[in-house]
């Protein structure tokens, strides 16, 4: 295990370091300074998540379709998708209704009303906003091509084209295994890659880290720490949740998963991005003992399907945003908003903040103030990344579960 805990201890060094020179840069610097510093730093985080964006796509069609092929026929293919899904809504609708319960319960709206809004911030997210349609939603799930698909790594319309081509190949059999061969020679050849560019992994949390210290220090602690410490407990309430199901399900494997997905983890914490681990989640699950044509089908469809951290962070923040607006919203109103954002959050989970553009087309269509966000916007960093990596424990609990039920979860490898 050297390999995987040196890069850990690399990431928090670097987390650590980031802080540090961060707080020192928004303490003894000019606010112009501060933003040149920030916009300049940031860089390194741009080059790793771009580095780790260009293999998403052809890693996400060569192992789906390979992990499709290989599972055989189409009952194959139904029974463990059906498994899946199953396990996707569940997590789904308690992490939504756990958000729901939580701030209800906390009123974290009534607190955050008087504070400062960052208006320019909420500005720039309400013209990235597209009110919910079905049209909408459908064009978002079905691709019109998938080159336009891969090249804006738009991961479930890859999903629904990837399943498409793996059942067709599934279908033929032997004149599809040439394919299936090469795309599978592919997908290692990928997953190689995931190892080089992990040795960027400590410099972007690094420059993720030092920017946003840098720009909002660390009294924003102290302005919004109700809000902050309320979501951090239902995060926490959500995470004993899903371990306590893991547990029920993996048994005594369960603290074993946990090890391999501790750098995973770290990443998506201080990147604020869940498609910055997506590869290399990829190879700790198989190394855990995921058979790879389990991983390979179910990892991308959780990372459209089963976002646990985000959809419970659309509710908490859509009624602490009606609270602060001083608009009360009934229990039916509060239900409905949920069914919403189920349908509206699908595949969001590669981009940082994007769960702020669901919530936003959500209150515009509840009548709730869109600038409202702008009240929780200088916090939203922080929450971003708990709710990053708990997107990430979702999906390797997910993937972990589909393949213990499936009987397919081997001893863990031995990594040198």
């Amino acid at each position: 295990m050297k390999k995987p805990n040196r890069l850990t201890l690399y990431i928090i060094m670097s987390m650590i370091a980031g802080v540090v020179l961060g707080y020192v840069v928004h303490t003894q610097s000019s606010p112009e300074f501060i933003k040149s510093f920030s916009t300049n730093i940031k860089l390194l985080t741009t080059i790793f998540l771009r580095l780790v964006q260009m293999i998403i796509a052809p890693l996400v069609f060569s192992t789906l379709v390979v992990g499709i092929a290989k599972l055989g026929d189409l009952k194959t293919v139904g029974r463990v998708g059906g498994k899946a899904m199953l396990w996707f809504i569940s997590a789904s609708l308690v992490s939504l209704l756990l958000g729901m319960l939580l701030v209800n319960i906390f009123q974290p709206g009534a607190g955050i009303g008087s504070l400062t809004a960052d208006l320019s911030g909420a500005k720039d997210l309400v013209g990235k906003t597209q009110e919910f349609s079905i049209q909408k939603f459908v064009e978002h799930v079905f691709p019109k091509s998938i080159v336009e698909a891969m090249a804006n790594n738009e991961v479930l319309q890859l999903v629904v084209f990837s399943v498409f081509f793996g059942v067709a190949a599934a279908a033929i059999g032997e004149k599809a295994k040439p394919v299936v061969k090469a795309l599978d020679s592919v997908a290692h050849v990928i997953l190689l890659m995931v190892e080089y560019v992990m040795k960027v992994a400590p410099l972007g949390v690094f420059g993720a880290i030092a920017a946003v210290i840098a720009t909002k220090g660390l009294d924003v602690f102290v302005f919004y720490g109700k809000y902050l410490l309320y979501f951090i407990t239902g995060i926490a309430v959500l995470w004993t949740v899903l371990l306590f199901v893991g547990f029920i399900v993996l048994k005594k494997r369960l603290p074993e998963l946990l090890k391999h997905i501790v750098s995973p983890l770290i990443i998506a914490f201080s990147t604020t991005s869940s498609e910055a681990v997506f590869p290399k989640l990829t190879q700790e699950l198989e190394a855990f003992g995921c058979k790879d044509k389990i991983v390979a089908f179910i990892l991308p469809l959780g990372y459209s399907f089963n976002l646990d951290g985000s959809m419970m962070y659309m509710t908490f923040a859509s009624i602490a945003i009606a609270q602060a607006s001083g608009i009360h919203l009934d229990l039916g109103t509060q239900l409905t908003m949920l069914l919403v954002l189920m349908l509206t959050s699908k595949g969001i989970a590669g981009v940082p903040r994007a769960s702020l553009v669901v919530v936003l087309a959500t209150c515009s269509m509840f009548n709730i103030p869109p600038e409202g966000i702008a009240l929780i916007l200088p916090i939203d960093h922080f929450c971003d990344m708990f709710r990053t990596a708990t997107n990430v424990l979702g999906n390797a609990l997910a993937t972990s579960v589909v393949s213990k039920w499936e009987n397919s979860l081997e001893p863990a490898a031995v990594i040198e």
